[in-house]
Order: structure tokens, then C-alpha cells, then sequence
């Protein structure tokens, strides 16, 4: 059994949240090639505005990132909707569909002791909690979770190193016991931003296309384990931890 005081936090989008599941609504508006390459042109722009926020010491909330980039990727597709149908996708954005993993992994978590399970996102407050506690997929396990752990406290986004940091206190770590802590994301930027404060972090290969990352060379750079779905988690954790 793995330690009672092993924290898994799970990364929302990208992770528990199919981002790409948006393309569904987009496509309702502009058909199914155009609305996925929308899509895909609205997460790259989500994700590059938090950094250039970074960047440059300020800070927005996720919201409005999320409703920036909308319009940004519109606007080079050239396109745009009338308000209610922006207004219709940002609630469609707190609803996103899961990966098929997600629920019998958590399912699982449920029912295995020695594990703290936390969602851990750049999104707000509001966003996370309407995502885990009312999208139909995600719900159901809400209370798998100890925590929801944002980053509006904190004003920076992931990799940041003050979020993890930030994580670590949320949770009732201390720096020096970050190493008992785990990520688990999709997203190879944020499994880079907690290895390098030294946490563990498990990256989700769904594609199966292996880790390419190649900003930091040697084992900081990498996850500690790589999994094919959230399925793997739990075991790679108690394996890892020797139990």
C-alpha cells in the first residue's frame, strides 16, 4: 500500500479535460475541419498568452485568457460569432468532455488507500469547480478530490515555480518534501515546471508518441514515469514509492 501521505494532483486541461472537445461546439458554426483547427489555434493561444503574462510579471484571470484567445483564433481564421454564441462556448468551456480514461481511473482512485488526489490547474475557481462538480463526466467522482487547487492566489501560471510552491502549501508540504508530491499531466511544460522545484510528475502519453521535450537536458527534463492513460497512475506511483 502506497504511503498515506503521497499527494497526486491532477492537471485539469489537457489532462482530465479534453480541450479539443470544444471543436464540437465550433463546428456547429463553421463545420468540422474549420471548427478543429479553431480549436486547436484557441488551446496554442490559451497557453502562449499565460506564458507572456509570466513573462513580462502580470497577470489575468484564466477567464479572460480563455475568452482572448477565442477571439484571437477567430480572428486569424477570419470569423467571428455574435455575443451569445461566445457567451455559449464560455459555458461550453466549464463542461468539456473527459479523456475515456478518466472515469474508470478515478473510479479506481476511489477505492485505493494511501493516496491525497487534487486537481491542480491554471483555470479559476469558478471554472474548475463548475468542471469538476457539473460536467456529466467528471461529477460523478468529484469527490475523489481533497482539493481544487488554482492559481488566482498566486497571479502566475504554470510553470511558474511559485504555483507548485504554491500546490506544496495548499496540500501542507514544505519545499523540502516536494519530492513526495506527483504531478500528473498531459502537458509537457507543466511536467517540466515540477520537476524542476523537484516534485515527481507522471506524464500522459496518450498518443503514444514518447517524451520530445528537449528544453532541459538530464533527468529534470523528464518525467519520472511516462503512462499510456490515467489508468497507469496509481500503480507507477506504488511502484515508484516502493510499496
Amino acid at each position: 500500500m502506497a504511503s498515506k501521505d503521497i499527494v497526486v494532483a491532477f492537471d485539469a486541461y489537457g489532462t482530465l479535460l479534453s480541450t479539443e472537445s470544444i471543436a464540437a461546439k465550433l463546428a456547429e458554426h463553421f463545420g468540422k475541419d474549420k471548427a478543429q483547427a479553431i480549436a486547436a489555434k484557441w488551446r496554442l493561444y490559451q497557453l502562449e498568452y499565460t506564458w507572456r503574462l509570466n513573462s513580462m510579471n502580470q497577470y489575468e484571470p484564466f477567464s479572460t485568457l480563455t475568452l482572448r484567445s477565442l477571439q484571437h483564433a477567430l480572428k486569424e481564421a477570419g470569423e467571428s460569432l455574435d455575443q451569445p454564441s461566445i457567451d455559449a462556448l464560455m459555458s461550453a468551456y466549464d463542461s468539456l468532455s473527459t479523456f475515456p480514461d478518466v472515469g474508470p481511473a478515478l473510479q479506481d482512485l476511489a477505492s485505493t488507500p494511501g493516496i491525497r488526489a487534487v486537481v491542480f490547474s491554471n483555470g479559476t475557481k469558478s471554472m474548475i469547480s463548475n468542471s469538476v462538480n457539473k460536467s456529466p463526466n467528471l461529477a460523478p467522482h468529484a469527490k475523489v478530490f481533497e482539493h481544487l487547487v488554482v492559481v488566482e492566489e498566486v497571479r502566475k501560471f504554470k510553470p511558474a515555480p511559485e504555483v507548485y510552491e504554491h500546490l506544496a502549501k495548499t496540500v501542507g508540504k514544505s519545499r523540502e518534501e516536494m519530492g513526495e508530491m506527483w504531478l500528473v499531466s498531459g502537458n509537457p511544460f507543466d511536467v517540466c515546471g515540477a520537476r524542476a522545484v523537484g516534485m515527481q510528475a507522471a506524464w500522459v502519453d496518450r498518443a503514444g508518441n514518447g517524451w520530445q521535450d528537449r528544453l532541459v537536458e538530464g533527468e529534470k527534463g523528464r518525467p519520472t514515469v511516462v503512462v499510456r492513460g490515467l489508468g497507469e497512475v496509481v500503480e507507477a506511483v506504488q511502484k515508484h514509492a516502493g510499496k
